[in-house]
Parts: structure tokens; C-alpha cells; sequence
């Protein structure tokens, strides 16, 4: 064909270099397993029987107070759901009812300058013994304290003693570790804990890189900080960004009784994360709701988990498929609003993609976009790793 241009690429000087710095910043990675929650312990009460023993906690609630006929009214689920969420909320307690283990020694342990030592070695005993015995869970952790508390050594030593303790009674550092850390009101903090995270890598033998952390986004100073560029300057030790909800809607000066979790200050700030860390890999998760059943009776159990319920699906409405739960009752809920969500639209979406693989029309009067195939493609792959099966099983 005739071109009026004779060398297009004279005018793309340094292509390749633009270029490269893009995949930098937005590599591309498929769709990989995510927790569906953190579960934060007070460093105080944790032991190797944790999990455990909230997997017990929920289950004996579950089977009291969350019969399949009443599933679709208490969480929301679709009637035409239940049987299939109820089957699958009991065999993941019974199975693997923490997926994600946060030993914090910040806000929830408080400040204990004489046990804070004591309480890191028996925490690293504890992970070490889980470890030995399987039943560690698949990603798993501590918070340390804040560097903007005024102390970062104390946050330091914390990291290295359980670290310490766990590779020297495991032989080796089990998978799944990720440290969070809180408050960052200074942008410079992240840069001189990716330094602390090197140091101890050096000193127990750990290929770099092997020390990752997650950033907890608790304040506006800290939103107006973030930008894709964060990312690669921490050099890929930024797993995550976690929101949270009542430290930032504090700091906003929100009344007590708005600080929740679908205030639109808090959506705000979630759509910043959601915009700063999208293409980067960066998961991203929600905050929790800080509220307990008032009794173990029905009525109290049944209003806990509608509340919830709700705001776990509004997080997933708006792609933040990870949370924070508090409390046993909250795996209930949880797993229960997350499976309905997956299992609702998925043959929905099945047929979408494979009417768009095979260049057919979807029906119904769907114009599917490529964008939109790729979100759907991804959306299966998300609902296949957060629901452990196959799609026969799911669509049978």
C-alpha cells in the first residue's frame, strides 16, 4: 500500500526503552490464588490450636444457627444457591477454615514492653509446631508495630526474633509469609523497612526477594502518596495493600457511628488503591468489621451475619475480594457471601466466553467487548481458586 510517512519509527525515539519501562511498572500476570480473608490474633492469645479452634467456634455456629432453608434470607444467597453454598460453607470449616493467619502485635496486642520479646519467641514456636503438624495455613504472617508510633526498633525486633525462631525450629522458612505493616504516614518508611527486610534475608541465609510485606493504607496522608512507581521502587517486596477502615475514617474525622466499612470515604479511598496498584500485581484487600455477636443466641448470631454478609458483598462489588475477619462468626459469613458470589454468575459467564471463543453470538442481546471477555475469563479463573473445585462440580 502507498504510506506518506517514509520512517514512522524516527518519530518513537526510544521506543524501546518506554516500552520496557511499561512492563516494569505493569507486568502481566494471570490470575493467581488470594486468600478471601485475613484473620488478625493478638500475638497474646495465639498458639498452635488458633485456627483450629475458630474452625470449631464457626462450625458449632453454623450448625446451630445457619440452616440451609434459612441460608438465602440471613447471607443474601440466591434460593437456587443454597444447597450448594450451605454444602460448601461446612466442608471448609471442617477442612480449612483459615486461609490467611495475621499474628498481630500492634493495635490488637497493644504496647507490652516487658512481654513483647516472650510473645514473639512463643509465636515462632507455635507457627513452627503447625508447620511440623500441616496445619499452617496457606499464607500466614504477623503485623508489627508502626514505624509512625515513634519506634521502629521495637517493630524490627519483633520481625527478627519470630523470623529467627521459626527458621531455626522449622529448619527453613515455611511458604506463605508475609509481614504487614500499619500506619505508613511517610512514604520514606516503606523504603527503610524494604532495607530492614534485606538485612534479615542476609542474616538467615534467605534468597532476596524472599521477605515481602503489606502496606495497610489506614490514613489520607498515606493515599496521597501512592503511585504505580511505588512499586517498583520497593524492587518487588510490596505484596499487598490491605485498607483500614477505622483508623482512616478516624483520621477523616468521620462520627463514631459512620466509621464503617460502605462509608464513601472509605470507597474513595479504595478506588485510589484499586487505581495506583491496577496491572502492578499488588493484591489488594478490604478492612473488617470490628463487631462480635452480643450472645451466642440465634437473633444476635443471625444480625451478625447480615451485617456482615453485606459488607462483604459490597467489597466484592467494587473487586476487593479479600477482607479482614475478626471473630469465628465471621467465617460464616464470609465464605458464605464469597461462594454465593462466585457460584451466581458463573455458568452465566462460562457461556459468555465460549459463545466469544467460538466467534457465535452470546444471546440475549450481549455485546461483549474484548475487555469484558478478559474480565469474565478472569472472573471463572478467580471463582475455580477462591472455591477449590472444577467447573463440572460447579455447574453440574
Amino acid at each position: 500500500m502507498r504510506v506518506t510517512l517514509a520512517d514512522p519509527s524516527a518519530l518513537i525515539p526510544d521506543f524501546e526503552r518506554i516500552h520496557g519501562e511499561q512492563s516494569a511498572l505493569y507486568p502481566y500476570r494471570p490470575v493467581e490464588w488470594q486468600p478471601v480473608h485475613t484473620v488478625y490474633v493478638p500475638a497474646d492469645r495465639f498458639d498452635a490450636a488458633t485456627t483450629r479452634e475458630w474452625g470449631d467456634a464457626a462450625l458449632e455456629l453454623f450448625r446451630r444457627h445457619l440452616p440451609e432453608a434459612d441460608l438465602a434470607a440471613i447471607l443474601g444467597a440466591g434460593v437456587d444457591l443454597a444447597g450448594a453454598v450451605h454444602e460448601r460453607v461446612a466442608a471448609k470449616l471442617a477442612r480449612e477454615p483459615v486461609e490467611d493467619l495475621r499474628i498481630d502485635f500492634e493495635d490488637g496486642y497493644g504496647t507490652r514492653p516487658g512481654e513483647e520479646d516472650g510473645h514473639a519467641s512463643a509465636a515462632a514456636k507455635a507457627v513452627a509446631a503447625m508447620h511440623a503438624a500441616g496445619t499452617l495455613p496457606r499464607r500466614w504472617g504477623l503485623r508489627v508495630k508502626s514505624f509512625a508510633d515513634g519506634d521502629p526498633v521495637r517493630a524490627v525486633r519483633t520481625l527478627d526474633g519470630f523470623l529467627t525462631g521459626v527458621a531455626e525450629r522449622a529448619g527453613h522458612l515455611p511458604e506463605g509469609f508475609v509481614v504487614t505493616f500499619p500506619k505508613v504516614l511517610m512514604r520514606e518508611y516503606l523504603h527503610r523497612f524494604a532495607d530492614c527486610l534485606a538485612a534479615l534475608e542476609e542474616g538467615l541465609g534467605l534468597g532476596p526477594g524472599t521477605l515481602r510485606f503489606e502496606i495497610q493504607v489506614e490514613a489520607p496522608q498515606t493515599v496521597l502518596f501512592l503511585d504505580a512507581g511505588l512499586v517498583s521502587s520497593l524492587r518487588g517486596r510490596l505484596a499487598a495493600a490491605h485498607f483500614g477502615v477505622f483508623d482512616y475514617t478516624a483520621s477523616c474525622g468521620l462520627p463514631p457511628h459512620e466509621q464503617r466499612l460502605d462509608h464513601p470515604a472509605c470507597d474513595h479511598a479504595r478506588h485510589v488503591m484499586q487505581t495506583v496498584f491496577a496491572g502492578t500485581g499488588v493484591e489488594l484487600s478490604d478492612g473488617s468489621l470490628a463487631a462480635s455477636p452480643a450472645s451466642d443466641g440465634g437473633p444476635d448470631v443471625r444480625d451478625l451475619w447480615r451485617r456482615h454478609a453485606a459488607l462483604v458483598a459490597h467489597s466484592l462489588a467494587h473487586g476487593f475480594y479479600q477482607g479482614w475477619d475478626m471473630h469465628p462468626s465471621h467465617l460464616v459469613s464470609r465464605y458464605a457471601t464469597v461462594y454465593a458470589f462466585h457460584l451466581s454468575r458463573y455458568g452465566e459467564y462460562a457461556g459468555r466466553v465460549r459463545a466469544w471463543e467460538e466467534r457465535r453470538d452470546a444471546g440475549e442481546g450481549v455485546m461483549d467487548e474484548p475487555a469484558t471477555v478478559r474480565t469474565m475469563a478472569a472472573a471463572l479463573r478467580r471463582a475455580d481458586l477462591a472455591l477449590g473445585t472444577g467447573p463440572a462440580e460447579r455447574t453440574a
